[in-house]
């Protein structure tokens, strides 16, 4: 069983976070901000022995796919930023290419939305608008990319590189794009061409979308279980919106979307076992389909008192629920992939790496899983 640990580079300076959000930021400035909202909320997070690392330092990253290995992470997937032909945090991953030492299989999440003003509530103000432009912008984009697509470490299915599209819904231009790069891989050697996978499941949710070029959709969580556990109350909702027009209703409704359902508490944070219990019950909607895990799941360091807040998550139940996961994966599923959120998204309260009160917790239970599962990866696999 391959687990991929979604991977954010944003713990590094660069002129437009300096600009955008102040001078010396990084990921570490939300997360050293943060409050908790109510009594037992856990916040700030804090990473074990104060290692607000930069991650320019190649040491730390020799040091985090180290400890990956460790625990039984088969690889990291990179989210890469593009917006025709101008790239942001992208010096993490080019130093990962440069050096051979840090061996571990890797590959790509093309984050392809716009970069807004949402983290303060403004989701209208754009700071980089994405646009996909025609075949010369898809080409500087796949000459960007094709020295990482030939790297040995790059993670491939059926000998075909993995490139993951994380909102494949917002590309016009999608399949006569995703096209012409398999063309082109396959003019520069890549006789399989790509494997293309797309991550955000609002692509689900369009009807009649057609998702040919695809060869994986991966269940990425918890935004797929937010989305099973509100989309019954959200049409219980409509429906007392249908049958009623007095405000008396219409308030009702509200109230009870609110408050009323099991796995919504009166603190607005979410189960985190409810979203775990329809993790697991969920049925697989295709052979397309991989299956997705978090660790945990808090935004409020970007949010504030508008976050997710999954509450009430613990080694221990990661573990139950993992094991179970490549279970599913294995047995239901026949796949051999799980895609988990994730290794160092602090700021969202989801992440691997050990901090001051769980130490190395997380990373145990993932080993503990894949052990009593018979899947811990052998250390000659490649």
């Amino acid at each position: 069983m391959k687990v991929i640990a979604f991977y954010l580079p944003q713990f590094h300076n660069i002129p437009e976070n300096n600009e955008w959000w102040g001078n010396g930021f990084t990921e570490w400035t939300n997360v050293k901000k943060s409050k908790p909202l109510y009594e037992g909320h856990y916040q700030p997070r804090e990473p074990l022995h104060d290692n607000y690392y930069n991650l320019l330092d190649d040491d730390t990253k020799k040091w985090q796919v180290q400890l990956a290995k460790e625990y039984g992470i088969y690889g990291f997937c990179y989210y890469h930023y593009w917006f025709s032909g101008r790239l942001l945090l992208e010096r993490p991953m080019e130093q990962v290419l440069a050096n051979k030492e840090i061996d571990m299989p890797f590959c790509v999440c093309w984050a392809n939305g716009p970069w807004t003003k949402a983290w303060v509530g403004n989701a209208k103000k754009v700071l980089i608008a994405q646009n996909y432009g025609d075949r010369k912008e898809w080409k500087e984009h796949f000459d960007y990319m094709l020295p990482f697509f030939k790297d040995e470490r790059y993670i491939r299915v059926e000998n075909r590189p993995l490139f993951v599209i994380y909102r494949p819904e917002i590309v016009g231009c999608l399949n006569e794009m995703l096209d012409y790069w398999n063309q082109l891989a396959k003019e520069n050697g890549i006789r399989e061409g790509l494997c293309f996978a797309y991550q955000y499941g609002d692509f689900d949710m369009i009807k009649g979308r057609d998702d040919s070029r695809f060869d994986m959709n991966i269940e990425f969580e918890p935004q797929y279980a937010y989305r099973d556990l509100f989309s019954e109350q959200h049409k219980y909702l409509k429906a007392i919106r249908r049958r009623t027009s007095n405000w008396m209703g219409k308030h009702l409704g509200i109230d009870l979307l609110r408050y009323g359902a099991n796995f919504f508490n009166k603190k607005k944070t979410i189960s985190y076992d409810a979203a775990w219990n329809v993790i697991l019950e969920r049925k697989q909607a295709s052979s397309k389909n991989v299956p997705g895990a978090f660790v945990d799941f808090d935004n409020s360091p970007r949010y504030g008192s508008e976050a997710k807040i999954y509450a009430q998550a613990t080694p221990e139940k990661f573990q139950n629920y993992f094991s179970r996961l490549i279970c599913k994966a294995r047995d239901e599923y026949k796949k051999d992939f799980i895609f988990l959120t994730a290794w160092n998204e602090w700021a969202e309260g989801s992440y691997l790496e050990p901090d001051k009160k769980y130490g190395y917790g997380y990373l145990e239970a993932v080993r503990n899983a894949l052990q009593e599962n018979g899947e811990f990866p052998d250390k000659n696999e490649k």
